[in-house]
């Protein structure tokens, strides 16, 4: 049966229902629903039956789905474990014990939020809440310290090799694969997608500028005026919550933080990976390249999580942290962390399959063949994920809507599929930045203890400025394919519009409380 434009009815209905109801499970679960039902000659009773028997257990139930399952909880466990161990304050109190002067608070705030690279949750809150006291001591107002958080955690969650972002994405990547008949490394094809993941790199990078050059403007330059001149952190009326927001992120009470509990296990989850892609690739039969290339990611990410996070929970009980018994509580605590992600995950796999059914990659790669140039549509696929983040509040749901579209019209309109999936990542981190209903844009204000609304208003300029930087570097990387010329004419772009704004809309603060 063609369906032709009624088959993007199920996406569409699950964007707008997410941006109705500002939740992604009901808006995906309900585009499975009507997609399976139009399958079943839109007998809605059949779909509902259909959208758990055809899409939803066939999808949990196979064997890739429930290695990203497996995965993604094991993150949970490791995530968990360094909360309880304190491993993170301790680095953060290393980094800071020099700290002299604003600058040197902020760029101490910024290196850890670079270090602590797996997890955005566990970044927002810990970076925040630990690095508040320092920042709090050189007069750093609440609404800087939230927006260095901000964008420093979902952003490096994206550039790094391993993350809880990564498996999450690998997890759409590879039922694209299967979808699309294609073979290859799901995590390899994610790897490839950093160079081009412009936004992100250019939100970082921003932070940076923001603070060595110090270029303030807009909002955010009234705000460090106020707190470096008058010692006011936050602005009068102001309501940061309250400090019993960060009781998750505390570690066992009585004991001494120490950086081995987190260091340890990091490099034992990063030490593993390489030599575990090369053993299920087939090395030394394979050569190093083709080993790479034919690895399995997930079970090697998956064995490489499970041993960091024992090693982590056996040095806790070495410690005297926790007994065995609340080692075990903890490991379920991690897999119960992570609930969220397996909903949306099976939702996104099963839409997946629903759009493969209808046809609705194949409709949209016939309309985008004949209306746009392949060079437009990395810019258009960022916007439409901007959009969707922005309005919705989650990136997570923005991939699991827009991977599945955005890899079959670059499949068929011979585009790179990592510049594809690139635009979707970065299209929405940017409009997860701008949100005020952004579960990281919360936690980091949570962190921070900045009032919510003064960061959204306060970091919108920063990452509107990283933004159009962005559009900038995905029109030339899809005229040219080139991520260096790319990344270079964005930065340049970049440090031109923070310094234009820096003077036309910055405040200058007096030599004496500036450095």
């Amino acid at each position: 049966m063609e369906f032709g434009i009624l088959s993007l009815l199920p996406p569409v209905i699950a964007i707008v229902l997410a941006l109705v109801t500002r939740n992604v499970i009901p808006a995906l679960f309900a585009g499975v629903w009507l997609g399976a039902s139009m399958l079943h000659d839109w007998n809605p009773i059949m779909g509902l039956y259909a959208t758990f028997s055809e899409f939803i257990i066939p999808n949990v139930g196979d064997e890739w789905s429930a290695t990203v399952l497996i995965y993604c909880g094991l993150f949970g466990v490791l995530i968990a474990v360094l909360q309880k161990t304190g491993g993170a304050h301790a680095i953060a109190h290393a980094i800071t014990r020099k700290v002299k002067t604003p600058k040197g608070a902020q760029g101490s705030t910024m290196l850890f939020g670079i270090i602590i690279f797996f997890e955005d949750y566990f970044n927002a809150l810990t970076v925040g809440s630990v690095m508040r006291s320092v920042t709090d001591k050189m007069r750093v107002s609440r609404e800087k310290l939230a927006y260095i958080v901000d964008s420093t955690s979902a952003p490096m969650c994206l550039l790094a090799p391993v993350s809880t972002w990564v498996v999450f994405v690998m997890g759409l990547i590879g039922a694209q694969f299967v979808e699309l008949g294609i073979t290859g490394s799901e995590y390899m094809t994610y790897i490839f997608t950093i160079p081009f993941n412009f936004y992100s790199i250019l939100a970082i990078l921003l932070v940076g500028i923001i603070i060595f050059m110090k270029w303030d403007f807009g909002p955010m330059a009234q705000a460090e005026y106020r707190a470096r001149t008058t010692g006011k952190l936050i602005r009068d009326g102001a309501e940061p919550p309250q400090d019993d927001s960060m009781t998750d992120v505390e570690m066992v009470e009585g004991q001494t933080p120490k950086m081995r509990n987190m260091i340890v296990p990091i490099v034992v989850l990063l030490g593993l990976i390489p030599p575990l892609f090369l053993w299920t690739g087939g090395f030394p039969e394979n050569d190093f390249i083709t080993a790479i290339g034919e690895s399995n990611g997930g079970q090697s990410i998956l064995i490489a999580a499970f041993v960091a996070g024992i090693v982590g929970l056996g040095m806790g009980m070495q410690q005297k942290l926790f007994n065995f018994k609340e080692a075990m509580s903890i490991y379920v605590s991690g897999f119960r962390s992570m609930m969220l992600v397996y909903i949306i995950l099976t939702l996104a796999w099963s839409i997946g399959g629903v759009a493969s059914e209808l046809g609705t990659a194949a409709f949209i790669v016939d309309l985008a063949e004949q209306n746009l140039s392949p060079a437009v549509i990395p810019v258009l696929l960022f916007f439409v994920g901007a959009i969707v983040a922005f309005t919705t509040g989650t990136s997570y749901g923005t991939f699991a809507i827009m991977i599945p579209i955005a890899m079959p019209v670059a499949d068929s309109m011979d585009i790179s599929m990592y510049l594809a999936i690139a635009a979707v990542l970065s299209g929405g981190i940017f409009g997860d930045h701008c949100s005020p209903i952004s579960d990281t844009t919360i936690l980091s204000s949570a962190g921070a203890s900045s009032d919510l609304i003064d960061h959204v208003n306060t970091q919108i300029p920063y990452a509107i400025t990283a933004g159009i930087s962005g559009i900038i570097s995905f029109l030339v990387a899809g005229v040219t394919g080139s991520a260096i010329l790319s990344i270079v004419i964005g930065v340049i772009s970049l440090v031109a519009f923070a310094y234009i704004l820096n003077r036309v809309w910055g405040k200058a603060i007096p030599d004496e409380v500036a450095a």
